[in-house]
């Protein structure tokens, strides 16, 4: 499913269910309380890159010996920009191949998964919006049916 939260946000839905009806009827229910509208297939989906990221804590281990495996085995993008973990993002066709290579090299990830990532991200500068816009990813992932949200909100690290 794929629609707009408070603030024009772009979100994406991933679900699956036994009762499509059930699904649509409870995904659409989280767009409308909170300020949202579910949108057609495609219509937020052009926003999205999917790409493999690999998330591994970064305590005791070095910055550059990290990167420098990373890109050995095939990724194409590193970030240490949390400070807690480094990101490595790969291909999605590069994903599998890069995880078992850096776990052979006996690092141990946060994460690993294919994801959704947004090429431009959307700042909500209304403290009442944000708490809306929460509340609805809340209710979305709390639904059972639910398997992942993707959106291009732009979340303060303060928050």
């Amino acid at each position: 499913y794929e629609g707009y939260g408070p603030s024009g946000v772009a979100v994406i839905v991933e679900t699956l269910t036994d009762n499509r009806n059930r699904t649509a009827g409870e995904v659409r229910h989280a767009f409308d309380k909170f300020g949202g509208n579910l949108g057609t297939s495609g219509c937020v989906s052009f926003m999205f890159n999917q790409k493999g990221i690999i998330l591994i804590e970064s305590e005791g281990l070095k910055e550059d010996t990290v990167m420098s495996d990373a890109l050995e085995v095939g990724a194409y993008d590193f970030s240490s920009e949390s400070g807690d973990v480094f990101e490595i993002v790969t291909e999605v066709s590069d994903f599998s191949a890069v995880r078992d290579d850096l776990e052979a090299k006996g690092y141990n990830f946060v994460s690993a998964e294919v994801e959704m990532v947004p090429d431009t991200y959307t700042v909500i500068a209304d403290a009442d919006i944000r708490v809306k816009m929460q509340r609805m990813l809340d209710m979305l992932e709390d639904n059972d049916d639910v398997q992942n949200v993707w959106h291009n909100w732009d979340m303060p690290d303060d928050e």
